[in-house]
């Protein structure tokens, strides 16, 4: 898959939303044995102070992690999941830029808190997250969905095959440490530390209604994902049976379209559990919407926060299929020893978007073997 062109015939719909027209439906710190990881010099943490959520989880990440008490990023905005453009730049991005000017020392990745908004505008916004990991950058925000828009919005990080440096692409890699509760957020620090670099198993779930057009794309690298794995030693499946695939045992990865998945069913879905230093995508166009309760609507990431995994991507409104996490790219750098951060960014193209990572962004269970070839 290149860089300069990310539109096929323009084939934006996935089938993975509704049409924009169709609105969605609404959707104390303890002491702990710290983790020597020179990467946490490279790391800050964004709490807002108008958050007691967000000031339990950013103090237990701070503490778990041995993150410096100057990396603590101090904000006070609205806490609910959704921010005004205005406040976003006011409340959030001003004081995350002046801060880590302030530190004077290279900050490569941003951890939000549970307690930060996810979500710039209406139901139909970009994310708070890829929009601030765009504030260092010049690349502009697609407005009018074109083939030069979406061009224009590619990072440059996208598809590397090194470690990330800010300095060098103009940007951070921005992640977030949000569940359905403070406890689920805590949770994913502690898998993080748990995490251990597993041969499997993998599971790659494609589905029977998704093999036309742009769709067809992510079958194919869903495939090659598993080969390129296999290949390696791990232990990856590529389920494509008609079912909607229940694993029995607990994952190490997973890829699925989740409810675009004809043959769906939720139960399945939310009894998938994971294995500590597990990452997830599904190809769902609302899979982050919300933390909080939902009546209704697309399958969601939270359900596989709450099953045990580590990282995963997802979307706070409809980003079309060019902005979906490449499953090729992903596995394939995390298991060779590159950052959950560091992964979901290289698989996935777009910056100032609609796109979520959920996780540790220094958690790197696989050792880093430079001598492997990447995709």
């Amino acid at each position: 898959m290149a860089k300069a062109l990310l539109l096929v015939g323009l084939g934006l719909g996935w089938g993975c939303s509704p049409a924009p027209s169709e609105p969605s439906p609404a959707p104390s710190t303890t002491t702990s044995a710290r983790t020597a990881n020179p990467d946490t010099r490279r790391v800050v943490v964004v709490i807002n102070t108008k958050s007691p959520d967000s000031q339990a989880v950013g103090a237990y990440y701070m503490d778990k992690r041995g993150i410096p008490a100057d990396a603590a990023i101090h904000i006070a905005c609205p806490p609910g999941e959704e921010i005004s453009r205005t406040d976003f730049d006011v409340l959030i991005a001003t004081p995350v830029r002046e801060k880590i000017k302030q530190l004077g020392r290279r900050t490569d990745f941003v951890v939000l808190t549970q307690g930060v908004p996810i979500r710039i505008g209406d139901k139909w916004g970009p994310s708070v997250d890829s929009m601030l990991a765009g504030v260092p950058s010049p690349i502009k925000p697609i407005t009018t969905i074109n083939a030069e828009n979406v061009n224009g919005a590619v990072h440059p990080y996208f598809q590397a095959d090194e470690p990330f440096n800010s300095e060098k692409y103009s940007m951070w890699l921005v992640t977030r440490l949000s569940g359905p509760t403070v406890a689920d957020a805590k949770a994913l620090v502690d898998r993080s530390l748990k995490a251990e670099a597993g041969k499997g198993p993998f599971l790659f779930d494609q589905a029977a209604n998704r093999n036309t057009e742009d769709y067809a794309r992510l079958q194919t690298r869903m495939s090659e994902a598993v080969a390129n794995l296999n290949r390696r030693g791990f232990q990856a499946e590529l389920d494509e049976k008609p079912a909607f695939a229940a694993p029995g045992q607990p994952l190490m990865g997973y890829v699925s379209w989740g409810s675009n998945d004809g043959a769906f069913r939720a139960d399945a879905y939310r009894q998938i559990k994971f294995k500590p230093g597990a990452i997830a995508e599904t190809f769902v166009s609302t899979s982050a919407r919300t933390f909080g309760p939902a009546q209704g609507g697309q399958s969601l990431i939270a359900d596989l926060i709450r099953g045990g995994v580590t990282g995963v991507k997802g979307y706070v409104s409809e980003p079309y299929t060019f902005a979906m996490a490449d499953p090729q790219v992903l596995f394939d750098r995390y298991t060779r020893g590159y950052t959950l951060a560091e992964s979901f960014y290289a698989a996935s193209p777009i910056l100032k978007w609609k796109d979520l990572v959920i996780g540790d962004p220094i958690c790197r269970p696989y050792p880093q073997k430079p001598s492997e070839t990447g995709s």
